[in-house]
């Protein structure tokens, strides 16, 4: 039986039952001829650029980190600005998830399992570039604090150091995080599944989770305390890699303002990713009963929020250069404006800053291909952003006898395009085994629309594991 149900934030659209609902999403994993043509070939594309990362990995570690663009005095190029690049795309699967759900927000139901993912591989393609950029990535352990015969430790005044805990600790938790979340809806496939072995692989990874109310208490406690552990873990990460820059002496690193910063235009970043990735899969996949033109248009006014916030710090960084009276400041806004990357630092204005101003137009933000390109441009921007940060300010700093000029080598190129290719695949990979969006809390916003709409609740034709409205074992 299905009802048409229209809840009064519009987060589920159409006719749909709680069986519809495991059908449609559900169905996604378990039917594999469901894939169409864009994902194949999406999924190739990026294969090929995995490819090109393994090859020059190989190189690296034959040659070593001479073959990229680094030099003195611009030591820390794309390995740097690709990390906090990915760092920041990272960081919106953890705010819609965990941020979200402590503020009862359901319109994360739809898009937070897809989010959670991002963040796990945004960590590990971030994870990479550090310790590649050490040069020595095999005694990488060494940046951990264990006892040794040498009695040696870490420099934890280091920001490299400070790096190694926070990452760690995030995507640490950010993995449980998306586990814990995955259960309710692994049992929901195995029930589904109609081959031995699908249900065999599913039924373990559900952990035997048999819908019972004490399975329920346990799993809302666990994911409260998970969502309380992921949520300052949020501020901190990126507080702590724009500490990278912010404890430096250096012209455009030496700031104050960096954590909120950073903070700010890793949301902004996160979230624009996030649509880029939802949008396209939404249309092939015919989710738009579930991830509607209201979720789009929430997400483009956070972004459009977020990006407000970095314009305004590019116009205080503007302010305190001139405002500071401090030669090599004022200096250093000059280079950014006039020097040699000015270019760079242009298209970072008009991606960043100019751009999503026509997200104020509701009518701009509910056309998804409007919001898709904007989206695209501000990813772009804030790797410009990160460009500008570490190359243009390193490339000229105090002493004009060391000043110097940075180009990128191709192996630095094909190392970026890489682990696009490498996130891209894993998230494709992703949307084809594990159920993309979360099932049980999307039956929830259903249940509570029927009864806020003055319907009968509708009874689950094929009772599932994931059925918070099923009937409990007690």
């Amino acid at each position: 039986m299905t009802v048409p149900v229209e809840t009064e934030e519009r987060f589920l659209t159409g006719e749909n039952s709680y069986e519809s609902i495991d059908r449609a999403i559900s169905s996604i994993v378990l039917n594999q001829r469901k894939h169409k043509l864009p994902w194949y070939v999406v999924a190739l594309i990026a294969f090929g650029f995995l490819q090109v990362m393994m090859a020059a990995l190989t190189y690296l570690l034959y040659k070593g980190v001479g073959i990229w663009g680094i030099n003195i005095p611009v030591a820390w190029g794309f390995a740097i600005i690709n990390f906090v690049w990915w760092i920041g795309i990272g960081h919106a699967g953890t705010l819609i998830s965990a941020i979200l759900l402590l503020l009862r927000q359901q319109w994360r139901n739809s898009i937070n399992r897809f989010a959670e993912a991002m963040t796990l591989f945004a960590v590990m393609c971030a994870g990479m570039f550090p310790l590649l950029h050490t040069g020595r990535p095999w005694v990488a352990y060494w940046l951990l604090p264990y006892p040794n015969i040498l009695g040696l430790w870490p420099q934890f005044r280091s920001p490299l150091v400070w790096d190694v805990f926070a990452v760690s600790t995030y995507i640490t938790v950010s993995a449980i995080f998306w586990f814990v979340g995955l259960i309710p809806d692994l049992a929901t496939v195995r029930d589904r599944a109609a081959n031995r072995w699908v249900r065999i692989v599913f039924g373990i990874l559900a952990m035997g989770w048999r819908n019972s109310t004490k399975h329920w208490s346990r799993y809302q406690t666990a994911y409260l305390v998970l969502a309380g552990l992921s949520t300052p873990l949020v501020l901190s990460v990126h507080t702590i890699v724009s500490f990278d820059f912010a404890v430096s002496i250096v012209p455009g690193w030496h700031s104050t303002i960096f954590p909120p910063y950073f903070v700010a235009g890793a949301v902004y970043q996160g979230f624009a990713m996030v649509l880029t990735l939802v949008i396209p899969i939404r249309a092939w996949y015919k989710l738009r009963d579930f991830i509607t033109l209201n979720h789009i248009d929430w997400m483009a006014k956070i972004m459009l929020t977020t990006g407000l916030i970095v314009f305004y710090g590019y116009m205080n960084e503007l302010f305190f250069a001139w405002y500071s009276g401090n030669t090599y400041e004022r200096y250093m806004m000059s280079n950014r404006i006039t020097g040699p990357y000015w270019p760079l630092y242009a298209a970072l204005i008009l991606c960043n800053g100019i751009t999503p101003q026509l997200l104020w137009a509701p009518r701009l933000r509910r056309n998804v291909v409007v919001v898709f390109i904007i989206a695209l441009i501000v990813s772009i921007g804030m790797w410009l952003e990160r460009f500008v940060i570490i190359a243009v300010s390193l490339h000229r700093d105090y002493l004009p006898s060391s000043w110097g000029y940075y180009t990128p080598s191709v192996w630095d190129w094909a190392t970026f395009l890489g682990t696009l290719g490498f996130f891209t695949f894993m998230m494709f990979m992703f949307v084809r085994f594990v159920p993309m969006i979360n099932i049980f809390e999307v039956k929830e916003l259903l249940h509570k629309a029927q009864h806020r709409n003055g319907h009968q609740p509708v009874p689950a034709e094929t009772p599932a594991a994931g059925d918070p409205g099923a009937t409990h074992e007690h």
